[in-house]
């Protein structure tokens, strides 16, 4: 009887965590409908008119670009160097492996701020001055850990036979690599990909650091607009972030776990 309270109590209480943290996002992407231009309910109707709006909006439109670019290229960069080290470490014998590896996923474990700052004193000890190629070393820096934890993963189940057999066949290894190994890790180079596509667009505590003056990516940009007044276009926006941050890594995984059905491994 005790035992079935403490239960309900634990669900109970999980409930109100999650109301807690998921309820301000849930009335942010209300009030984005609101046609009223005060943050208020009750709603005194629904509309599009900020988002709209939100595709007439100069700055917001060069954040979107920005962000996306940035994104782009930080799950290219962060993709090819995670596979490249993922091999290296799963498949070779590489001398200090377990030190290699503990560096390469070390930014995981150091709040992002610490790392922000360390990153921006040390590039000003080298007298670099920031730059976009900062920007995006930055957030390589930051998503590479994600992908390469989620590509060793996937790594380590695909048994070596399958390339040897490969191998003995005739292939050579650059042949083995792109028409076995690639193919069968590819849903998480894939998801890989993704995750740092979306922490790069979602970023604001390092990029606040490291953005040269004049660039704006889409949470500074939200940042910029709090500073002044709480306009219904940040809601939207807001809803925006929100969709493709949520979405994209539930498309991701989705992708993913059908690929990796179809592989049969």
């Amino acid at each position: 009887m005790m035992g079935g309270l403490g239960w309900n109590l634990i669900r109970g209480w999980t409930l109100l965590v999650y109301v807690f943290m998921f309820l301000p996002v849930a009335v942010v992407v209300l009030l984005s409908f609101n046609a009223s231009q005060f943050g208020s309910f009750p709603m005194t109707g629904f509309s599009f008119r900020w988002f709209i709006e939100l595709t007439q909006n100069d700055a917001i439109l060069r954040a979107f670009r920005t962000s996306i670019i940035l994104g782009l290229l930080t799950a290219l960069i962060s993709t090819t160097l995670g596979v490249l080290a993922s091999l290296a470490l799963v498949r070779y014998r590489v001398p200090g492996a377990n030190v290699i590896s503990t560096l390469l996923i070390a930014p995981i474990l150091v709040p992002e701020v610490v790392l922000a700052v360390a990153l921006l004193l040390f590039l000003n000890f080298l007298s670099i001055n920031k730059s976009f190629a900062l920007l995006l070393a930055g957030h390589v820096i930051f998503t590479l850990p994600f992908v390469i934890l989620v590509v060793q993963a996937r790594l380590v189940s695909i048994k070596r036979d399958v390339e040897e057999a490969a191998l003995s066949l005739g292939a050579n290894p650059v042949q083995t690599f792109f028409q076995i190994t690639l193919p069968l890790m590819l849903p998480a180079v894939l998801a890989g990909a993704l995750f740092a596509f979306t922490i790069s667009f979602d970023d604001i505590t390092g990029t606040l650091f490291w953005k040269p003056g004049g660039v704006e990516t889409v949470p500074t940009q939200i940042f910029a607009m709090l500073r002044n007044s709480i306009s219904p276009e940040i809601n939207a926006l807001g809803t925006v972030m929100i969709v493709m941050t949520v979405g994209l890594p539930l498309l991701g995984a989705a992708i993913a776990r059908q690929m990796a059905r179809k592989s049969g491994t």
